[in-house]
């Protein structure tokens, strides 16, 4: 009985050891864990240029993400990393043919042979997205998705409601959706943004800067100029050519900006058509110059009575605006618009710049777009858009 007693005593004794070293080993492994995962939370907090960097979970496995403040205020969670990007319509695609036209997943827009020309074959192939315009939406959801790019980029007026649109648009497809503003002012800033948001600060940084120096050479001429002595300019558009773009509007801020634009209307239409006028108001305004949109009536003009009463093509002061790779002036109103804040003001005060419009158009197209323009290019680009003594 004693034997049975000692050897009861034994058995529970090496059961109660074992169980200390299991409960050690578990503390242990418990503890390792632990710091690992207070490592790993530690490190992913640090978020470059005050964006919190966070862990997120996916289907496919962990992945870094980042908080991100747009231009509507939206706080929005995008992935660290960015390598795919589509558009959300006309502007955004041109900033981000600019920019990081590797990433672009589609287009918005097919390219015309020109624009090819600039970007490249590989843009022939792209998937066509359409644009997200309010109510003339044409954005393909399906297609978009089907693309799969890890953000959708929004630029230029910043409207209202644009942050409900955006946020709507975000729960529909699922993809991070972000809203940039982009205005003559502040290119330089948005530049530098997008450069952040899609790891490509260098070349943020160099266009911001371009596109910066640009607009305060502008500026500081004009400060040069009263506004009484500014030249008496109309934007004429649309193939009847009884469509102008009118003082405030959103597609008319480089005319305002390096003119007085003797357009006036009182319910000025945002829209890349303008405001309808009649010729007798034309004669009424009676402008010193005449800027045609291409596939306007600049040629028609040239013959026609009613214009050759105008001041301005008595002058021979009658110009195209160029549209290679799209129009200088507006239509769509984005970074485009920049090359006409340096070609207007040239033809209208070109004693007032030490450069000439072909020197601002080869620099513009060497540091947008990469491409170096052929003598034949840009004679092509700038014909009908010089003063003869600038030819």
């Amino acid at each position: 009985m004693g034997g049975k007693a000692k050897s009861r005593k034994k058995r529970i004794g090496g059961v109660v050891a074992g169980c200390v070293v299991v409960f050690a080993l578990a503390f242990v492994l418990a503890f390792s864990l632990a710091s690992l995962t207070g490592c790993s939370s530690s490190d992913n907090s640090q978020g470059g240029n005050g964006n919190t960097t966070t862990a997120a979970q996916t289907n496919s496995g962990s992945s870094e993400t980042r908080e991100f403040t747009d231009s509507a205020g939206r706080t929005v969670e995008i992935p660290t990393n960015i390598e795919r990007i589509a558009p959300s319509g006309y502007t955004a695609q041109q900033v981000l043919l600019t920019i990081a036209p590797d990433k672009m997943v589609g287009l918005a827009s097919e390219l015309t042979d020109d624009q090819v020309k600039i970007f490249g074959d590989e843009f022939k192939d792209k998937p066509v997205f359409g644009a997200f315009l309010g109510a003339k939406d044409t954005f393909n959801r399906e297609a978009v998705a089907s693309a799969d790019p890890q953000i959708i980029i929004d630029t230029g007026e910043k409207k209202d409601g644009i942050a409900d649109d955006l946020d709507n648009l975000q729960n529909q497809t699922g993809i991070p959706c972000v809203f940039i503003e982009t205005t003559l002012s502040d290119y330089g800033d948005a530049y530098r943004t997008l450069g952040d948001l899609l790891g490509e600060q260098d070349r943020g940084n160099e266009i911001g800067d371009y596109l910066q120096g640009a607009y305060d050479q502008t500026t500081s001429v004009m400060q040069t100029i009263p506004q009484d002595q500014r030249a008496r300019v109309a934007y004429m558009v649309g193939d009847q050519g009884t469509n102008a773009i009118a003082q405030g509007s959103y597609q008319g801020q480089v005319i305002d900006m390096v003119a007085n634009n003797v357009v006036t209307a009182e319910k000025v239409s945002g829209k890349g058509d303008g405001n309808q006028i009649s010729m007798e108001q034309m004669a009424n305004w009676n402008p010193d110059y005449i800027i045609f949109q291409d596939q306007s009536v600049y040629d028609s003009a040239q013959t026609d009575p009613a214009w050759l009463t105008i001041s301005g093509m008595q002058k021979g002061q009658d110009y195209v605006c160029p549209s290679v790779p799209w129009c200088w002036l507006n239509s769509p109103p984005t970074v485009n618009q920049m090359l006409g804040v340096q070609w207007l003001p040239r033809v209208l005060y070109p004693d007032h710049f030490s450069d000439s419009i072909q020197d601002v158009t080869r620099t513009y197209f060497k540091t947008m777009y990469n491409y170096d323009l052929s003598d034949d290019e840009l004679n092509d680009i700038l014909q009908h858009a010089l003063p003869a003594d600038q030819e």
